[in-house]
């Protein structure tokens, strides 16, 4: 049991699974809204760039990233670009397909919250081009319950091979 909750881990590592999956599905099928959902108001999203090959930024206040939102109202800001189709870059929007694999819990749950990691990959088609890309990585969600149901408190995307060779955007990765 976890501190007074009825639900066992492995019930709490199924919730967590479960949103991770949807919130892949939610941007493979750019269900804008429903993917926005999944984020508390004061989320952090923030995918930090390598200092070297072997060091990865640690700070997104004081150190480049790829993308950083210390608030869903930045994510929403960007959605809301996305849609407007005034992004050049992201017309016609690329098709995306993500993969989630070794999700795992980084430390025991605890109870309102817990945190996991997972593989990704995300083949990314641009029709613009005709070119596809593969990229992929590993993230970290934070979740938190409020309501009855979990959100994404603060997601951190570390991307792999980060060799970029055209625009990347939030729902490439």
């Amino acid at each position: 049991m976890i501190r007074g909750s009825n639900l066992d881990a492995a019930a709490l590592f199924a919730a967590g699974r479960d949103l991770l999956e949807r919130e892949a599905i939610y941007l493979d099928e750019q269900r804008w809204d429903e993917w926005l959902a999944l984020f508390t108001a004061d989320c952090e999203y923030w995918m930090p760039t390598w200092r070297s090959d072997e060091i990865l930024a640690t700070s997104p206040e004081t150190e480049l990233s790829h993308f950083y939102y210390g608030r869903r109202a930045g994510l929403e800001d960007r959605v809301l670009r996305v849609r407007s189709r005034r992004s050049p870059a992201s017309m016609p929007l690329p098709r995306t397909t993500h993969v989630l694999g070794n999700i795992a819990f980084i430390e025991p749950p605890a109870g309102d919250r817990m945190r996991l990691r997972s593989s990704w990959v995300s083949h990314v088609f641009f029709p613009r081009s005709k070119e596809q890309h593969a990229f992929f990585g590993h993230a970290e969600h934070e979740l938190v319950s409020s309501d009855g149901r979990w959100l994404i408190a603060r997601k951190k995307i570390v991307l792999q091979n980060d060799y970029i060779p055209t625009m990347l955007d939030f729902y490439c990765v």
